[in-house]
């Protein structure tokens, strides 16, 4: 764990008066303890546990991880597995394999169990538990509470939230890169657009250039025309035309931090009309960017950019957010909603947006990704957020 992150949980656990918090969402769990599970991309519902207390940390993960967790970059004190799974150790050689067989000779029959155990290994044998429950299934969260009953059991999700809002030197070059990697991804795909082309086929160049770069695509929009009136709609097989708009709404993930990067491209001189739209969501997002500064809230984020859209002539425009943080997952705290009254702090990365649909016709969208400075909002992004004319 970096120095940062053990400070920002240290915080954390002061401030919520909590002895020990208890990361259960897989983002949570890499946050903590730096191990980021494929096999809970299968099987979800496979649990693992990360814990932090004062003194020390301690991972608990199904036995299908163990192996996968001691050839990592996992930093914990403890560690202790769960469940069995049918791997040979007889003739196991090396530190790691012989780690590998002692752990898993009785493993726990239950996360629960695991769980108390590193608890126990950690020092913590009674006290205030914050349990990262937002995302835990319903059933399981309160077979775990039952499971903790010598505890005092609370909601520990808005610590581990608050302590991931201030990104470190490490996240934030991890952002950064995973930023660059997208933005150089779409001019591979710029390159490419002409008539003909269609929505899967650019979609599929931008996730060959991510991946030749040594990153991960996770959601990929490349929208022509009508198509990119559709907030999240999958590639098809249509095919660009003269005069329609293309909406890039798609990113990837650097060490496990994302990307979300939207941009506009018009193929051949833009109508009035797109112009005009454009120009109107692109004001819209300058007036948020210009509204962040530390202790500024997120409604008035949320307000400066909706006021400026409509100013500039889109008078139906409305939204119910214009942005969010992100990190480790593509939608963080803090939100830029109406009314949101939690003032930005520094170190705080968002990516800010003024998506407009029109159901039948286009959609239009830039995401531009900051971070919040003493001066204000710096930007994230190297690449140009206009309106791009393909010829």
């Amino acid at each position: 764990m970096y120095p940062h992150q053990a400070e920002r949980l240290g915080a954390a656990l002061e401030r919520y008066r909590l002895d020990a918090l208890v990361a259960a969402s897989p983002a949570n769990v890499a946050y903590v303890a730096g191990f980021a599970s494929l096999a809970r991309r299968v099987y979800p519902w496979q649990e693992s546990y990360a814990v932090v207390t004062r003194d020390g940390t301690a991972l608990v993960v199904p036995t299908i991880d163990l192996l996968a967790v001691l050839e990592s970059d996992a930093d914990v004190n403890h560690l202790a597995c769960h469940g069995r799974f049918h791997l040979d150790t007889e003739h196991a050689r090396g530190q790691t394999a012989r780690h590998f067989a002692a752990l898993v000779a009785e493993p726990a029959a239950t996360a629960a169990e695991a769980l108390l155990e590193v608890l126990r290994r950690l020092g913590v044998g009674a006290g205030r538990l914050g349990l990262d429950d937002a995302l835990l299934p319903g059933p399981t969260a309160a077979s775990l509470r039952q499971a903790l009953g010598v505890y005092n059991v609370e909601s520990g999700s808005e610590a581990l939230a608050t302590a991931r809002m201030m990104k470190s030197p490490f996240e934030l070059d991890s952002l950064q890169r995973a930023l660059h990697v997208a933005e150089e991804a779409i001019n591979v795909v710029l390159a490419l657009l002409a008539p003909g082309i269609t929505e899967r086929e650019a979609a599929e160049a931008f996730e060959r250039e991510i991946i030749a770069q040594g990153a991960r695509p996770y959601c990929t929009i490349v929208a022509f025309g009508a198509g990119s009136a559709v907030p999240a709609p999958w590639p098809t097989d249509r095919a660009l035309r003269a005069g329609e708009l293309v909406r890039f709404d798609l990113g990837c993930s650097v060490k496990g931090y994302h990307s979300d990067v939207a941009r506009m491209a018009v193929m051949g001189e833009p109508t009035e009309r797109q112009q005009g739209m454009f120009d109107a969501i692109h004001a819209g997002l300058e007036a948020a960017l210009d509204a962040i500064h530390p202790g500024a809230t997120a409604g008035a984020v949320f307000d400066a950019a909706v006021t400026a859209t409509r100013k500039a002539g889109l008078a139906r425009f409305d939204r119910h957010h214009v942005g969010y943080g992100i990190g480790l997952e593509p939608a963080e705290l803090p939100r830029l909603v109406p009314g949101g009254s939690a003032p930005l702090e520094m170190g705080t990365v968002l990516r800010v947006e003024t998506p407009y649909y029109i159901v039948g016709e286009t959609g239009l969208n830039v995401k531009e990704t900051v971070v919040v400075t003493r001066t204000g909002a710096t930007p994230m992004n190297r690449s140009h957020r206009g309106l791009v004319v393909l010829d």
